[in-house]
């Protein structure tokens, strides 16, 4: 056999590792694996010898010999917009800790309020847990994960008898609608329902009953055509605000159901010639990643701590990290009132 090219060298197998450490492959396993069974002196020499030969495990061996995949799988009804991205993120970074990776199974469809389903070969032996971003799943859906054993933890919307990660959205939305009371507007509009079967229907809804409900305690009655549906992205959002700021009695503010929204409301209304907020006062729900520069007024949720709790609860769920309190069934993450530019009292 021919010499290896100089400056090369043979990749290290875990039957060099086991010669070199004095055990048994299987001992190896258990020790890179971080299983019972094998002692700390032999676990740090197993650690040493395998550091010093750069030996690198398969994933796809470790898999086969541990029956886990060490990959979770994110379900989500949309990628492309911010909120999704961001919960992506923090999920990724929070199981790359504990050598774990995102599987991203997105369910968009060609419309906003349709979602793709979940399926078998979505699932089996692909995943060790699912977490699912803010939307419902459909009995069947959760039929097949339980078939499968797999854990499920649901940021946003929560799905019964399972680990959800959310806000107050009704808290939120009272926050913001209570806000420009406190400031003297009693006619004020409202952008951001969705289609009763939208494919995430909770947060819209939960935020536009939060608003009747802010504007009835107030003794301030809600204008039908001053609530404007919207697929929640600041084109369409810039788009139907458009006709209802051209109006000839008009709202002095507008509640959006999300800063992406406010964002789109703040282009209709500077395209029309309305100053901010002299004219008009706009605000949102997110604290979104321009919101600051736009100096939208918000009430702020932590996107990314969201993604990393309920990473941390499912690598719980697996056994993985420090130890959740499987009795907490839901943990509620706080919001806070970010006062900006974009609102002030009514001319």
């Amino acid at each position: 056999m021919a010499d290896q090219p100089q400056g090369r060298s043979r990749v290290s197998t875990i039957n060099d590792v086991a010669a070199k450490a004095g055990v048994s492959v299987a001992t190896v396993s258990r020790a890179l694996r971080g299983l019972d069974r094998v002692s700390a002196a032999t676990r740090e020499r197993v650690i040493r010898v395998a550091e010093e030969l750069e030996y690198v495990a398969s994933p796809t061996a470790t898999s086969l010999a541990s029956g886990r995949t060490r990959v979770v799988g994110v379900i989500a009804p949309f990628l492309t917009r911010w909120f999704f991205v961001t919960l992506v993120s923090a999920i990724e970074k929070t199981l790359r800790q504990h050598g774990h990776h995102v599987l991203l199974l997105d369910l968009e469809a060609d419309t906003f309020d349709e979602r793709l389903t979940l399926t078998p070969d979505l699932l089996w032996k692909r995943v060790d847990g699912l977490i699912a971003l803010n939307l419902p799943i459909h009995p069947e859906e959760l039929e097949l994960i339980d078939r499968l054993d797999l854990p499920l933890v649901a940021i946003g919307t929560p799905i019964p008898g399972r680990r959800c990660v959310r806000i107050d959205d009704a808290g939120a939305m009272h926050t913001a609608t209570e806000h420009l009371i406190s400031l003297g507007h009693t006619e004020i509009g409202y952008v951001g329902a969705v289609p009763s079967n939208a494919a995430h229907i909770q947060t819209p809804q939960e935020r536009l009953r939060a608003f009747h409900q802010s504007m009835a305690q107030a003794g301030l009655p809600v204008r039908r055509d001053w609530v404007l549906g919207s697929d929640w992205t600041a084109e369409a959002a810039a788009s139907d605000a458009e006709r209802l700021l051209r109006s000839a009695h008009r709202p002095t503010a507008v509640v959006a159901a999300s800063d992406e929204i406010a964002i789109g409301v703040q282009a209709a209304a500077r395209r029309l010639g309305l100053r901010l907020p002299e004219d008009l006062s706009i605000i949102g729900i997110d604290d979104y990643v321009l919101s600051e520069v736009l100096g939208i007024t918000t009430v702020r949720q932590d996107v990314s701590a969201q993604g990393a709790r309920a990473a941390q609860i499912l690598l719980s769920t697996l056994g993985i990290g420090a130890s959740e309190d499987e009795r907490e069934g839901e943990v509620l993450m706080p919001t806070q009132l970010v006062i900006r530019e974009s609102c002030a009292a009514p001319s």
